[in-house]
């Protein structure tokens, strides 16, 4: 059985000549955090909208829970709870009344569950106190609290982190990492935040004009945004095997130009190039590169979206 639980193609949204997403494809696997990363303005919010059956897509298939056709997806969706821009709250009402507010609304019988969310995140002792004097994170959480009451197999968050103080960011992060350990949430998640993703998504896409850059796995971003060492010689083709096979090396990439990025034992280059003149090859590049996730996401997105990404908070989330 596949653990594939939502998967789109071509997934396209026009308005009139401007096309606002440009046919992206993915697919959402069961304990999924997904990061959807990209500069304010790439389509990220238009994509949860589609998915969230806000707004129809102009091309492209959708596919939920194994649902395709509209009843269907309509039946999956009750499945998945969103929080898409900003929560909204009663300001003169409590968190528990706002609840209430919300369990009435969507017709849920158990009055239990008002208790149980609002413990989940943190809220539980706010008492009589108004939500107009929460702090913004604290309004955040109960609009986590208000997509968790119907226990949700998918929550899908537009920039639940946007505006908040480094400990707001963090409260944030704990809480969607407990809620997908704990409580088996799968998550989908926007931000230009990519420092902050970092600590908390299992994959990323990558947005940019509407259009997905790159798929990626938490894994395979750690390994391009680490330090490694970049080989090129006069015979690419030999080069791996001399790596395996005389050096006992494992963790290496080949690269589209036959060039490879080591991994490992990046200490021992002089080594590293005694072998390899040894078995015949003269290396005709070798040097340490150190990327990092700043650089890696400017890469990606293009240097028109520099200035926006200087100016967002990426450091705050650093050094926690």
């Amino acid at each position: 059985m596949s653990d594939i639980i939502l998967k789109v193609e071509g997934l396209t949204k026009q308005y009139m000549k401007n096309k606002v997403v440009g046919g992206v494809d993915f697919r959402i696997r069961k304990g999924m955090i997904c990061g959807i990363v990209g500069p304010n303005g790439a389509g990220k919010t238009t994509i949860m909208k589609m998915l969230g059956g806000l707004t129809l897509p102009t091309e492209g298939t959708m596919e939920i829970f194994g649902e395709t056709d509209e009843k269907g997806l309509a039946h999956s969706r009750s499945r998945m709870s969103f929080m898409i821009e900003t929560p909204y709250a009663k300001q003169n009402m409590t968190a528990y009344q706002n609840m209430e507010k919300l369990r009435l609304q969507k017709g849920l019988p158990d009055k239990g569950r008002i208790k149980e969310v609002l413990e989940l995140v943190g809220l539980a002792d706010t008492g009589s106190k108004p939500v107009k004097n929460f702090s913004l994170g604290m309004r955040q959480r109960l609009g986590i609290a208000g997509a968790m009451l119907t226990k949700p197999e998918i929550m899908v968050l537009d920039e639940p982190v946007n505006g908040l103080d480094p400990e707001g960011i963090v409260e944030i992060r704990e809480l969607l990492l407990r809620l997908n350990k704990e409580e088996h949430v799968t998550i989908l998640i926007s931000s230009h935040l990519l420092s902050e993703l970092s600590l908390l998504c299992t994959d990323y896409l990558f947005i940019r004009h509407g259009e997905i850059v790159q798929d990626i796995s938490a894994e395979e971003l750690g390994r391009k945004c680490h330090e490694f060492c970049v080989i090129s010689t006069d015979n690419n083709e030999l080069l791996p095997a001399v790596l395996e096979n005389k050096l006992g090396m494992k963790d290496f990439t080949v690269q589209k130009d036959g060039s490879v990025h080591i991994y490992e034992r990046i200490d021992e280059l002089r080594l590293i190039s005694k072998t390899l003149f040894e078995n015949g090859i003269i290396p005709t590049e070798i040097h340490i590169h150190d990327a990092n996730l700043e650089e890696y996401y400017m890469k990606l997105v293009g240097d028109d979206n520099a200035e926006q990404y200087n100016k967002t908070d990426i450091k705050s989330s650093n050094g926690r």
